[in-house]
């Protein structure tokens, strides 16, 4: 299969299956002319010697400085280099990855006055398998992700470094492997390539992605601890999520009564208690709000990832060359401060109930689910790992999209963070799976003591699932391999192969 790109309408799961490696990447055939008459355009421009911003003109505060016609190209080169000083442990090749397909794509809108070799090279690499090494730090999100794709725009131009196969090596080389040359960039393409949201919105992408399969599971996990503890299934009866019209909290509520619908463990209201403890009473109101952040982070991606986000662009109709500020962050800023705080609450939420699993006091399970109490500590301390990891989101989930500090001289005195926010978000999400597996391996203990046979069909393939990684408890072990394992297959979504095959 092959994904086409036309800078309007790729889509969340269209990337999801390239950062994959099951679908190729093409620019869409109708694209090319909207390109080749940007690129005219770009070519008039000069021939006219009209002062057109990074064309021949200098960059940020010196976009005053008017460049001969003979240093245009090496003015695109120079600021690729000079803004390639990123620091930091390199993003992961699947956020590069997704950086050389959002680039390609916003190009190939045909705003960008890019030559058909800079774009073509930007998909090879993407068919190829090549993936910049890009420093993780260094963008204010403003001015686009300058640092982090002039990283990128090196490997292009047969410079910097380039993972291929597994091996690093430099760009000239992983190009050469490939049967690929470095481009020779002309007026304005250094520009066009650097100057987009193209890092914030890959991580992003790469966050939301895993922050929706993470949500899911944690529903399903929050289904077992409900059974596990017998808890009591009338809050999620759909008249009291009626009269409070979140679409999502319905759809929780409705969805963990499904999972437990033929369960022999929940409870009725007044069966053994009248009312449960808020963290499994309120899963629907919280984990709906969670599901409600991320719907508006899918929104705010879908229309970033097929946005035109470099400066100058180009409108070939209008022959107009505008220098504006469609690079700014600020969208995504928010999305990703937003998505951050969700997964916090995610992880929070999870952790209180890992506390009603292995607290003696708040249930009827031997203290801290231990095969023999006092002798062996059980799962004593994965609740102070979750814990220790609940607190450690609380500082990454501060927003980023609040500060800004200025830069090129003050020229550029409003910045977004939004590539550090997505950072933080992403950071948070891997805290916040390590809690959800904690969670599960708690409650499938849990459901141990119950009788694993009295679970509902569903909660029981989630347990399934769980046990294929971390079996029963009978004495104590090194349960940081067990979690790992879990929040390995939470991650590569084994999960679902187990519900696929335990509910059909």
């Amino acid at each position: 299969m092959t994904v086409y790109l036309d800078g309007g309408h790729l889509t969340l799961d269209q990337i999801k299956s390239v950062l994959d490696g099951k679908e190729d990447v093409k620019i869409h055939e109708d694209a090319w002319a909207k390109i080749n008459r940007s690129r005219q355009t770009i070519e008039s421009v000069i021939s006219r010697g009209d002062v057109v911003y990074g064309v021949n003109t200098g960059f940020g505060k010196m976009s005053d400085t008017l460049i001969s016609h003979k240093d245009i190209g090496q003015l695109q080169v120079n600021l690729i280099r000079s803004h390639a000083c990123g620091v930091g442990e390199p993003l992961s090749e699947r956020v590069s990855r997704g950086m050389l397909l959002l680039r390609a794509n916003a190009l190939a809108k045909g705003f960008s006055g890019v030559t058909n070799e800079t774009l073509q090279i930007l998909i090879d690499c993407i068919n190829h398998g090549i993936h910049p090494v890009i420093p993780s730090q260094g963008s204010l999100g403003a001015s686009g992700d300058l640092a982090p794709l002039s990283h990128l725009a090196l490997v292009l131009i047969g410079e910097g470094e380039a993972i291929y196969k597994g091996e690093k090596m430099s760009g000239k080389e992983a190009l050469f492997k490939c049967g690929l040359a470095p481009i020779t960039l002309q007026a304005k393409e250094g520009l066009a390539l650097i100057n987009g949201t193209q890092a914030m919105t890959a991580i992003g992408v790469v966050s939301y992605l895993e922050a929706r399969d993470l949500a899911m599971f944690a529903d399903s996990v929050a289904a077992l601890t409900l059974e596990s503890l017998r808890g009591i299934t009338d809050p999620f009866f759909p008249e009291s999520h009626q009269v409070r019209p979140y679409p999502e909290q319905q759809e929780v509520a409705s969805r963990i009564l499904g999972f437990v619908d033929d369960s022999h463990l929940t409870t009725r209201q007044g069966d053994i208690r009248v009312q449960d403890a808020y963290s499994l009473r309120c899963i629907p109101q919280v984990h709906g709000a969670i599901h409600r952040v991320l719907n508006y982070v899918k929104d705010t991606l879908a229309i970033e990832i097929n946005a035109a986000t470099d400066n100058p662009l180009v409108f070939s109709d209008s022959g107009h060359v505008i220098s504006g500020g469609n690079f700014h962050g600020q969208p995504v800023a928010f999305a990703m401060d937003f998505l951050g705080i969700a997964l916090s609450e995610t992880a929070s939420i999870a952790e209180r109930r890992v506390e009603r699993l292995v607290n003696p006091q708040l249930n009827d399970f031997p203290p801290f689910l231990s095969a023999d109490p006092g002798l062996e500590s059980g799962l004593m301390i994965t609740q102070y790992v979750a814990a220790s990891l609940v607190s450690e989101n609380k500082t990454l989930a501060h927003p980023s999209s609040v500060d800004s500090i200025p830069s090129s001289a003050n020229q550029e005195d409003h910045v977004s963070m939004g590539t550090t926010a997505a950072r933080h978000a992403h950071l948070i999400i891997q805290n916040t799976r390590r809690v959800v597996a904690i969670e599960a391996l708690c409650a499938a203990q849990a459901a141990d003591y119950r009788g694993p046979e009295k679970l509902a069909s569903y909660t029981k393939a989630i347990y399934d699932f769980i046990r294929s990684k971390a079996p029963t408890i009978t004495k104590d072990r090194i349960f940081s391999l067990d979690i790992q394992k879990i929040e390995k297959g939470i991650l590569a979504e084994e999960w679902k192969v187990y519900i696929n095959e335990g509910v059909s």
